[in-house]
């Protein structure tokens, strides 16, 4: 299903940069820091769904939300969900900024996934609020130990607790970490602020 995958990206421009099958294996070393079971999860700015598919297609039980702004590449997650015929996937359309405030999505999952979205303050966030109490943030980054010790005290103030940078080195990328963050607290009622904000006007420590 993976060469399913690689040829929808391939085929539907924008989606990323290059298209590469190295990103589909890049995608599948999060599945060493998820535990067994049939876990929420919501992939934050899923583009061309990665990592969630892959992971989906690794791990079919897991209950996947894809989480895409632009129509466009929305509208790519739908007619690939549909080709691969993966169950118990969610296409959501929306800002996180909007979705992290909805009763249905906010602290609602058990694993939040971002690969290649923002700056850890701004990615911070906008997962952040989706992750349940007890749950994980996993940030796919590269040489990011300095990046997350920098942004440890916005982590705080969003409910959560910075518990390791893990080296996941991949073809894709040989640099490749995972910042992994533990939601310890319920993330304040003001967060995320509204559309745009926390781009323009990450948190600062």
């Amino acid at each position: 299903m993976n060469e399913i995958l690689f040829n929808l990206i391939s085929s539907w421009p924008g989606l990323v940069a290059r298209p590469d099958r190295a990103l589909l294996e890049d995608s599948l070393v999060l599945l060493d820091f998820l535990p067994s079971g049939p876990l929420r999860v919501i992939d934050v700015g899923s583009g061309g769904g990665l990592p969630g598919i892959p992971l989906k297609i690794a791990r079919p039980e897991l209950r996947l939300t894809l989480l895409e702004a632009n129509r466009r590449k929305a509208a790519f997650l739908v007619q690939a969900v549909a080709r691969l015929g993966l169950q118990e996937v969610e296409i959501v359309a929306r800002r996180a900024e909007e979705a992290g405030r909805d009763p249905r999505h906010r602290e609602a999952y058990d694993f939040a996934l971002a690969r290649a979205l923002a700056p850890m303050p701004v990615l911070a966030e906008l997962c952040l609020p989706f992750v349940a109490v007890g749950g994980r943030l996993l940030a796919m980054k590269a040489d990011s130990v300095a990046e997350a010790e920098a942004a440890r005290s916005v982590i705080e103030r969003l409910g959560g607790e910075l518990i390791a940078v893990s080296a996941a080195a991949s073809a894709a990328r040989t640099l490749g970490q995972v910042v992994v963050v533990e939601k310890v607290r319920p993330t304040p009622a003001e967060y995320p602020r509204r559309p745009g904000v926390p781009g323009r006007r990450p948190l600062a420590g």
